[in-house]
């Protein structure tokens, strides 16, 4: 069944969603592209420190029009605020940080992921690129990996795969997976579906899926944020 879908409010809700994964006191990465709006629904009261491969750390909400500074930008060269207490450093201090493993939590962007964990979030064979970036050290670096991304392509087909089709940024990295339709995590004996979310049923979750899913005990329903 085909729904029509208002691009920019499923991003919305799967960023708000993501925000949950953000406990408070933990350093986190938010990747290029759509993690990068969970800055702006970080929750009131909720003391966070956001991290920037190429050097700063304490990012906060996207700037008003009178607010942008162009000399300050995140990693995917969008403009950004700095939050009370930013601190600016070079690239190399930043990965010191990830490789070191002081990031508690990374939210990235992602292609595909493989029911074993594996990700591909960095290029398209065939594709101009610029090379991988961070994405390598931080899927490795930070104590827990959570994918958000579309649940299926722009040809309707699954992103949850039994295996990867497209170059792999790590194997076996990713911990939770959120998409405009559900939330799954990875465990040892495969793909668990914990949460769908609103205006999913559960047979479209599993139809729009390849990999294979285990229904959670705890299965939540109509999720929103």
């Amino acid at each position: 069944m085909i729904k029509q879908i208002d691009k920019s409010k499923v991003r919305e809700k799967i960023a708000k969603r993501a925000e949950r994964e953000i406990v408070n006191g933990f350093y986190v990465n938010l990747g290029i592209g759509m993690p990068t709006l969970i800055a702006n629904f970080i929750q009131p009261g909720k003391e966070v420190i956001l991290q920037s491969e190429n050097g700063l750390l304490g990012i906060g909400k996207y700037p008003l029009k009178e607010e942008v500074d162009p000399d300050l930008i995140n990693a995917g060269k969008e403009t950004v605020t700095a939050a009370v207490g930013a601190s600016y450093f070079s690239n190399a201090e930043a990965f010191a940080m990830v490789r070191g493993g002081h990031l508690d939590l990374a939210i990235l962007g992602g292609m595909e992921v493989s029911e074993d964990g594996d990700l591909a979030n960095w290029m398209i064979p065939g594709k101009m690129i610029k090379g991988m970036g961070g994405a390598m050290d931080i899927v490795h670096g930070a104590k827990k990996i959570v994918i958000i991304m579309d649940h299926v392509n722009k040809q309707g087909k699954s992103k949850i795969l039994k295996k990867c089709q497209l170059p792999l940024t790590g194997k076996q990295v990713v911990n939770r997976i959120i998409t405009d339709r559900a939330v799954i995590d990875v465990e040892e004996n495969g793909l668990v579906l914990s949460e769908i979310m609103e205006g999913w049923t559960m047979d479209e979750v599993i139809q729009s899926t390849e990999a294979e899913l285990i229904i959670s005990d705890k299965l939540q329903r109509g999720c929103t944020k």
